[in-house]
C-alpha cells in the first residue's frame, strides 16, 4: 500500500483505479504462523490417512488439513510428491511446495510417507516420435528418476524416512498404459535402490504400492498376488526395505477372510504369504491406500454407517492381528475442490473443512471411544 502512496499523485485518481481493483480480487495470502511443535495422541499408533495436497496451493490450507489430520488422533500420512511438479528441467528443482507441506506435516508431529512418481514431458519421449502419458518411463530415464529420488530423499533427511518408488505398477494405467512388466519394474527398483541408501542409508524404500485386481492381462493389469511373486523371481526382493500395498474393502466388512479370487481387506495377509515363501519374513508390509466409499450409486458401496464400522474394524484387526504392519492409511482426508463423483465419498473433510461422520467416528475411536461404533 505505501507504494500506492507514493505513486498516487502521478497516476492520479483514474490511474489508481485499476490497481485498486487488483488488490480487491486478489488479497494478500493469509498470514500462516507455525505454533509450538504438536504431538499426536491416538489410541492406536497405526492409524493413518493419505492426504493428498499434491494440487492444494494455498498454505493456511495445507496447514489446516495437517492440523485436521493430527486432531483425528493419525500418526501418519502418505502424501504423493510428483517428480515432474519438483524437478521441472533436468537438475533444476523447485522445492517450493513440498517445503511447505514437509514443514507442516513436521510441525504437527506426523509421519509422512512419500510417494514419488509422474513423469516429466523432458524424460518421456519426443510427442512427435511417441505419444505417452504422464506415467511413462522407460529404462533409459531410470538412472534421472534415481536420481530424482535421491535428492528427494536427501533434502528431507531427518524429516522423512519412507518413500513409496512408483505407484499401482500393476496396472498398464500406472505403467504408462504399456503391458504391465514386473521385471521391468524390478529393474527400476534395482537402480532408485543402491542410490537412495547411498544417500540417506537410514531410508526406508516401499516398493509396489500394489493394486488390488484379479485381472490377469498384461495389457491392462496383472493381480497384486501374480505380480509380487514375478517381483521376487525377478529378484526384487533385495531392492526394497519393505512393501508399499493397496486394500480396498469393497464392499465386504474387514474381517472377510482372504481369497485369491476377491478383492477386499484381508487381500494383503495373500503378500504376506508370498514374501514368507521367499524368505522376507521380517519384512513390514504397509497399507498404503485403503477404504470403503458411501457414494448411494457406486457399485461397490457402503452405506454409511457401514462405512464407519469397517474403517475402525479395519484399525483394529491391523491393530490385534497384523504385527508386521506399522500404519494403515485410508483414502483419503480431503480434496482442493469437489470432484463430482464417488471420489467425493471416499473423503473425511469436505473442501470447505466441514468434517463428516467418518472423521469424527475415527476422532472418537483414537482417543478411546471404540464402544460407540460397534
Amino acid at each position: 500500500m505505501k507504494y500506492l502512496v507514493a505513486w498516487g499523485p502521478r497516476l492520479g485518481p483514474w490511474g489508481l483505479l485499476p490497481i485498486l481493483i487488483l488488490v480487491c480480487v486478489y488479497p494478500p495470502g493469509v498470514l500462516v504462523i507455525l505454533p509450538s511443535p504438536q504431538v499426536v495422541y491416538t489410541s492406536n499408533p497405526k492409524v493413518g490417512i493419505h492426504t493428498r495436497l499434491t494440487d492444494e496451493v494455498e498454505e493456511w490450507k495445507i496447514q489446516r488439513s495437517l492440523t485436521s489430520v493430527r486432531e483425528m488422533g493419525a500418526p501418519w500420512i502418505v502424501e504423493y510428491f510428483p517428480w515432474p511438479y519438483i524437478e521441472y528441467a533436468p537438475g533444476l528443482y523447485d522445492w517450493t511446495h513440498s517445503d511447505m507441506v514437509i514443514k507442516h506435516a513436521q510441525n504437527q508431529g506426523l509421519t509422512v510417507i512419500a510417494r514419488l512418481g509422474m513423469v516429466p514431458a523432458w524424460a518421456r519421449p519426443d510427442p512427435e516420435v511417441l505419444e505417452t502419458t504422464f506415467t511413462y518411463l522407460d529404462d533409459e530415464h531410470y538412472v534421472d528418476f534415481a536420481n530424482f529420488v535421491a535428492a528427494f530423499v536427501e533434502r528431507y533427511q531427518g524429516q522423512v524416512r519412507h518413500f513409496i518408488i512408483w505407484n499401482e505398477p500393476n496396472l498398464s494405467f500406472e505403467w504408462g498404459y504399456r503391458p504391465v512388466d514386473p521385471a521391468a519394474y524390478a529393474d527400476l527398483l534395482k537402480v532408485v535402490y543402491p542410490v537412495v541408501h547411498a544417500a540417506v542409508p537410514e531410508a526406508v524404500v516401499l516398493g509396489g504400492a500394489l493394486a488390488p485386481t484379479l485381472a490377469e492381462d498384461k495389457n491392462a493389469g496383472i493381480s497384486d498376488v501374480s505380480y509380487l511373486t514375478a517381483m521376487y523371481e525377478s529378484d526384487a526382493g533385495a531392492y526394497f526395505d519393505a512393501l508399499a500395498a493397496h486394500a480396498y474393502g469393497l464392499a465386504f466388512p474387514p474381517e472377510t477372510e482372504p481369497d485369491p479370487d476377491l478383492l477386499n481387506f484381508r487381500r494383503v495377509e495373500l503378500l504376506r504369504d508370498i514374501m514368507d515363501v521367499y524368505g522376507d519374513v521380517n519384512k513390514p508390509i504397509y497399507v498404503t491406500e485403503t477404504g470403503w466409499n458411501d457414494h448411494p450409486r457406486w457399485v461397490h458401496k457402503v452405506k454409511p454407517f457401514q462405512r464407519v464400522q469397517y474403517t475402525l474394524a479395519a484399525y483394529e484387526w491391523a491393530a490385534e492381528h497384523w504385527p508386521w504392519c506399522p500404519c494403515v492409511t485410508v483414502w483419503m482426508l480431503r480434496t482442493p475442490a469437489a470432484l463430482h463423483n464417488y471420489q467425493d465419498y471416499y473423503t473425511f473433510i469436505t473442501p470447505d473443512f466441514l468434517e463428516r461422520p467418518i472423521y469424527q467416528a475415527v476422532q472418537a475411536y483414537t482417543g478411546g471411544i471404540f464402544e460407540e461404533y460397534p
